[in-house]
């Protein structure tokens, strides 16, 4: 009867999470499309058409997008996506170029690219560049020829071309169709922890609940968790730190799981029996994202740096800084109390995230839940690529806390890493 209550109320508080927006797909977990090409191409205008909607501003004056566009929303037949309209990729001057740099900046975070051509003009010098980064960046993409009702050309096409005109509509639907072959061909996600998890498991959830907890939901990262664990018809429940031994000791059935934020970690080691499987939700995160192993590895190189390298602490998303701010403030308070060095701590948030890594001698990342999985795999792949050991905040805190090898003890091939 407890366990039937236990998953009753557990299913309930999944109900009010839903209410709350876990039923609206994240940002994260929306295929991002972006359109990019030069100024006037009519970039707005094919966007436009493509949603049906006036997302974008059109106008005959060049440059009017001057940051890119961002926009949530259900596009048939492809789904919940992300549509992103970007500066002219051959704006000019000083702002220009800082709108420029905004749009290859999208890239990181494309997964698929709608390159928009001014029929007319043809294939342009700035356009064949970007057609190279595209495929420097492994990005499927097509190119849309715009202003096929004016422009006079009997081109032949190659299959990832198409001839539109956003202002007649003419092929529109064809150009939604080839973009949702592109989706179809996407690699599939790997789960948060439903996968180790079988029917009628328990999952005790650690939340804890202080000035930093946003106030009358959880964070993403939880919802997310508690959503995959029902999904495997396993039981989730959800405590506070102090109420974690209790919940233990009278639950009448050993959880397969208990995973903690990372804040309260060593309290959650200290007081869950060896037993059962630990780890925390930026772990998860890690794994969720593809860049666990890479991160385990990163976490080590703490024990390396020595006074006064350059720690960078980057976080996905630009929540408001409370006093004692986990990533500004906790990590390199604890970063400092376990080397007993001084380091010289950088911070950047959002997509502020710095292309030249040299300066670094660690990268500490948040657990991305904000950022989709190539924007993140990108950021992983910009400090492998210039040799700078790169880890998350959960697994450097498990490493310090000398608890990872347990925290990834329920992932073999990750565990493997460590022991060798």
């Amino acid at each position: 009867m407890a366990q039937i209550l236990i998953r009753c109320l557990a299913k309930a508080s999944h109900r009010k999470v839903v209410d709350m927006g876990l039923n609206e797909t994240p940002a994260a977990n929306r295929i991002h499309i972006a359109f990019f090409g030069r100024r006037n191409a009519g970039k707005s205008s094919v966007v436009n058409a493509v949603t049906g909607q006036d997302l974008a501003i059109v106008s005959q004056v060049k440059g009017t997008t001057t940051d890119p566009v961002y926009k949530a929303m259900e596009l048939l037949p492809l789904g919940p996506v992300i549509i992103i309209d970007t500066p002219g990729i051959d704006d000019e001057g000083e702002l220009g170029e800082l709108r420029v740099k905004k749009s290859r900046q999208v890239l990181n975070k494309t997964d698929i690219a709608i390159l928009v051509v001014d029929a007319q003009a043809g294939l342009t010098k700035d356009d064949q560049n970007l057609i190279v980064l595209f495929a420097a960046k492994n990005i499927p993409y097509l190119v849309a020829f715009n202003k096929s009702d004016i422009a006079e050309t009997s081109m032949k096409l190659t299959e990832n071309e198409i001839l539109i005109s956003a202002k007649t509509g003419e092929h529109i639907d064809k150009l939604k169709e080839k973009i949702a072959s592109l989706i179809g061909t996407e690699e599939i996600k790997l789960r948060i922890i439903g996968d180790i998890l079988n029917p009628s498991d328990f999952a005790v959830l650690v939340v804890p609940i202080d000035k930093s907890a946003p106030k009358g939901r959880l964070i993403l990262p939880q919802q997310q968790t508690i959503r995959d664990i029902l999904e495997s018809d396993a039981t989730a429940i959800v405590v506070k730190e102090f109420e974690l031994r209790n919940t233990l000791e009278n639950l009448g059935k050993k959880p397969k799981i208990v995973i903690t934020d990372s804040q309260v970690f060593a309290k959650v080691n200290a007081d869950t029996p060896s037993d059962i499987y630990l780890t925390s939700f930026s772990i998860l995160m890690a794994r969720y994202k593809g860049v666990l192993k890479t991160a385990v590895k990163g976490a080590k190189i703490i024990d390396e740096l020595k006074a006064g390298d350059r720690i960078l602490i980057a976080e996905g998303c630009t929540h408001h800084k409370q006093c004692d701010d986990i990533g500004s403030v906790k990590l390199p308070r604890w970063i400092k109390n376990y080397t007993q060095k001084q380091f010289d701590f950088h911070f950047t948030s959002g997509t502020q995230y710095p292309e030249d890594l040299d300066e670094y001698k660690l990268v500490v990342h948040c657990g991305g839940c904000m950022l989709n999985d190539r924007e993140m795999k990108y950021r992983q792949k910009c400090s492998e690529d210039m040799k700078v050991p790169f880890t998350n905040y959960g697994i450097l805190i498990a490493y310090m806390q000398g608890i990872l090898t347990r925290s990834v003890a329920m992932f073999p091939e990750i565990l493997a890493e460590i022991e060798e």
